[in-house]
């Protein structure tokens, strides 16, 4: 059975930062991303990693501030956020196996997390 279970969020300051972890279980997979909503929004892609050749990529938003990795042996993805904003605050979502030529593309992911809370106050 997959299971994709996230840690990490929290209440923090602007500027600080955090770290969310991802693991999985059941399987590996051909590639992982981070998703968040904030209130009143659509959910949207912030980060995606390719697993078998460990390519990244971020949206523009977050570029240079969010960086996502993986660590294979404990099949994790992580999203570091550093310099966070107010406008980060989000529920944000891991999601696994994902369509390879669209990493961004929500609806390619098979997999959910349940979603973690982050807070970020000005």
């Amino acid at each position: 059975q997959v299971q994709l279970v996230e840690s990490g969020g929290g209440l923090v300051q602007a500027g600080g930062s955090l770290r969310l972890s991802c693991a999985a279980s059941g399987r590996t997979f051909s590639s992982m991303g981070w998703f968040r909503q904030a209130p009143g929004k659509e959910r949207e892609a912030v980060a995606a990693i390719n697993w078998s050749t460990g390519s990244t990529f971020t949206v523009d938003t977050v570029k240079g501030r969010f960086t996502i990795s993986r660590d294979n042996a404990k099949n994790t993805v992580y999203l570091q956020m550093n310099s966070l904003k107010p406008e980060d605050t989000a529920v944000y979502y891991c999601a696994a196996d994902g369509r390879l030529v669209a990493l961004f593309a929500e609806q390619g992911y098979k997999y959910w997390g349940q979603g973690t809370q982050v807070t970020v106050s000005s």
